[in-house]
């Protein structure tokens, strides 16, 4: 299934590109992907001991994930991940 990821930031800077167009199996998850884009790229920083980083959103179409099933939430194909660092500021 092919899947848009859209990258923000520091995260845009960490995969040199603002958005790519990937093919993933068709039994994924968004933790498929964010598993296979922190292994090809090692400037995006998404996980610390293996759980993914407080504070980063990743939205399915627009719809934070952590509000459906977080990282198991499962892709059909046709959909857009936007992946957003941890902000921070004051």
């Amino acid at each position: 299934m092919e899947i848009t990821l859209r990258f923000f930031a520091s995260f845009r800077e960490a995969v040199g590109q603002k958005t790519l167009v990937r093919e993933y199996d068709d039994v994924a998850t968004v933790g498929d992907v964010l598993e296979a884009l922190a292994a090809e790229y090692s400037d995006l920083v998404l996980y610390d001991d293996g759980t993914l980083r407080e504070y980063v959103t990743v939205m399915r179409d627009g719809r934070d994930v952590t509000h459906i099933d977080g990282p198991d939430t499962e892709l059909t194909g046709g959909e857009t991940l936007s992946l957003f660092p941890p902000v921070a500021g004051g």
